[in-house]
């Protein structure tokens, strides 16, 4: 249940003064949620200062001032669009107040001839005369220290003003409760926060541009209450695995061995220092849950094969998944040579398998008798029963979090989970997304890999781009064609790639192939693997996902409208070519004058291969919710924290986090008690849950 003392937060935003059902759909829209606390939530990110009070002489055009007036006359517009004009006094000047579009009769009223009122706002200079448009306007009698205040503005939506919305979250911010302090008391007076009530209500309090930085004392109070339940939820969830008994899986060093002497290729260090830290994982009885990161070619395969055989010499199942059909008969054609000169059993299963086929292999799966299963994410589905299923490797899924992780897990007694992506997370993301695993990174390329040349070429020099490319396909040379990105329409970016392709196969002929998102799966493969087999040389696609073949003879990737692609993809993308032994090049196609962070995109793209270097630098141009969509990435939403501002603290909340449960696995003393408080109030009790069902 939820701790009571939070239930005025949880109110509907209707429950306060001045929302109707209109604001309330509008509120709901603009906070990104139906409660009292998501209006808490809504930060501020400008001021007006009202503080200044001078005569009309001293006023400063470009400053705000608030002055008290005496209204002399009124001068009603005389043409259409032109301006009504109030002319007002005070004993060192005159001013106009001005409004554009405004009700006379309104206006007259707020502003009668020889009555005295406070304007406030903007002081300009019109010809030879000092005016104000559209003043804020108060009765001459009111308190000036009620007036002259620093006012927050807030991001809007269309139908509220600030004026409103100030309104309204007052109504909201006398409902904050004292709550018991969660965080350490020392903690709390090293950093000089205030109690978490106070810095709610501070951080809606501005007294100069200070305060709106992510750094102010109360946003950053805010900001490590949100990460700290975003890592005590997480790691509640990490307890809660580890708690479920797994099974010790020693390491198959005889099958090993074996493998190794067929290997073309030695293990870089990275690798060998990955597979020791997944070895003692299946060694220990708590079960694994690990996130393998490797950048585009960094040899995550051969790792995840190496883990496989540790599950298979123990006698269990292993499950290798990847997010596509494709991807899945890819690692097939990969990993199945290997499982062959071992004497390893292993079966493919995918969508496309229909029937009889689908039915024995699903027996297969069933009976034991295949030892390893390669497949795609469906073979999460309840239908597919395992014999025995002791290890569950998932390829590039950082689109489902937590929850499915478990999920997995639980298709046999204790299964050990090892996700890979080749996606490179910057490190603060990899704590907030991943941070129920631990982490192992492969931060260097295998031998004998040579640099990708990338090349900046504007559009203006397209003719003679296609022109070397024509005597590239001559030479047997095969090439990746991204076209441009439309984010707001797949039916643009589709017309985009048509158009590409017509222009191409006009000179090219069928040399030419196209993959896009409508395509229907069968047909998509039927292209991608045309090209595989060098019967397609030029293959036009407009995502990013639906390249993710290894075509070693390609050796080219043109990207189309390159500024309009987020680092982490284009550096994705480039990654499609260079994986044979042959020099390959990537160019960046771009449409001129780029902006101040297209250039510097670029320029990163030109500078670095490395995918660490790309994904950190990412972050900082794009900021977290943008760098892997937060919709489909398994990201959560933050409301107060900053994750570029705020990364020092990501560090400091899992240490925390960590010791928390250490302490206290249950949650039951008074900090405990305080932190359950915390989980409820950034609703991430889901997590409390896992405590109960140990």
């Amino acid at each position: 249940m939820r701790p009571f003392e939070l239930d005025p937060l949880f109110r509907s935003v209707n429950t306060l003064p001045g929302v109707g059902p209109r604001n309330q759909k509008l509120l709901e829209k603009l906070v990104d949620g139906p409660k009292v606390a998501d209006l808490l939530w809504h930060l501020p990110v400008d001021f007006i200062d009202r503080r200044a009070q001078p005569k009309i002489a001293e006023a400063e055009p470009g400053k705000v001032a608030t002055i008290k007036i005496k209204i002399q006359k009124h001068l009603r517009p005389q043409r259409r669009g032109a301006p009504f004009r109030i002319i007002c006094e005070d004993e060192t000047g005159a001013i106009a107040a001005v409004f554009f579009r405004g009700k006379p009769d309104w206006i007259e009223k707020q502003l009668p001839i020889g009555e005295e009122r406070y304007i406030s706002g903007v002081v300009e200079r019109f010809q030879d005369s000092k005016q104000i448009s559209h003043p804020d306007i108060m009765p001459a009698d009111m308190n000036i220290a009620d007036i002259a205040v620093c006012e927050p503005v807030y991001p809007l939506t269309q139908g509220i003003t600030n004026k409103i919305f100030r309104k309204i979250l007052g109504g909201a911010l006398e409902l904050v409760p004292e709550l018991p302090e969660w965080q350490d008391p020392s903690f709390v007076k090293q950093r000089q926060w205030p109690r978490w009530a106070n810095a709610v209500r501070n951080v809606h309090k501005i007294e100069d541009e200070k305060s709106l930085l992510p750094e102010a004392p109360d946003r950053v109070r805010l900001a490590y209450d949100e990460l700290l339940s975003n890592q005590l939820a997480l790691a509640l969830v990490r307890q809660s695995f580890k708690k479920k008994k797994g099974r010790s899986f020693p390491v198959a060093t005889e099958l090993r061995e074996k493998l190794k002497a067929v290997l073309p290729f030695q293990l870089t260090g990275a690798q060998a220092r990955s597979i020791q830290e997944i070895d003692e994982d299946m060694v220990s009885s708590y079960r694994m849950l690990r996130l393998l990161q490797g950048d585009v070619g960094s040899g995550k395969t051969i790792v995840a094969v190496m883990s496989v055989l540790n599950a298979v010499a123990s006698g269990v199942q292993a499950a290798i998944m990847a997010p596509t059909e494709i991807l899945a008969r890819q690692h097939e054609q990969t990993i199945a040579p290997w499982l062959d000169a071992l004497g390893i059993a292993h079966v493919t299963l995918t969508g496309r398998d229909k029937g009889k086929k689908r039915e024995a292999l699903l027996e297969q799966i069933a009976s034991g008798e295949a030892q390893v299963v390669i497949g795609t994410h469906a073979l999460f589905q309840d239908s597919i029963i395992f014999a025995d299923l002791g290890l569950a490797v998932i390829d590039e899924q950082h689109r489902f979090g937590v929850h499915q992780r478990l999920k997995l897990s639980e298709k046999g007694k204790g299964v050990d989970v090892l996700v890979m992506t080749a996606t490179p997370i910057p490190r603060s993301l990899t704590l907030t997304a991943f941070g129920d695993m631990e982490v192992s990174r492969l931060d260097e390329k295998p031998p004998g890999r040579k640099p990708i040349d990338t090349r900046l070429i504007s559009t203006d020099h397209l003719p003679q781009l296609i022109d070397s490319l024509s005597r590239e396909i001559e030479k047997g040379t095969q090439i990746y064609w991204v076209c441009p990105l439309v984010e707001e329409s797949e039916v643009v970016s589709l017309a985009a790639a048509e158009e590409r392709y017509t222009a191409l196969q006009q000179l090219f002929g069928d040399k030419v192939g196209l993959v896009h998102g409508r395509m229907k799966a069968e047909e998509k493969d039927d292209v991608m693997w045309r090209f595989a087999a060098n019967e397609i040389s030029i293959l036009i696609a407009t995502t990013v996902i639906e390249v993710g073949v290894n075509v070693p003879n390609a050796t080219i990737m043109v990207i189309e409208h390159a500024e309009r692609f987020g680092l982490a993809q284009l550096h994705q993308l480039r990654g499609r070519v260079g994986r044979g032994d042959k020099e390959s090049f990537c160019f960046l196609l771009y449409q001129g004058p780029l902006s101040e962070t297209g250039k510097e995109r670029l320029s990163v793209m030109r500078q670095t291969e490395d995918g660490f270097v790309i994904a950190e630098k990412d972050l900082e141009l794009r900021g977290a919710g943008d760098l892997l969509g937060t919709q489909q990435s398994g990201l959560p939403k933050f409301k107060t924290a900053d994750l570029e501002h705020h990364k020092d603290l990501l560090q400091i909340a899992r240490d925390d986090a960590k010791l928390i449960l250490e302490k206290d696995p249950e949650l039951s003393s008074e900090r405990g008690k305080a932190l359950r408080v915390l989980l409820y109030l950034f609703e991430r009790d889901q997590s409390i849950t896992y405590l109960r069902s140990g």
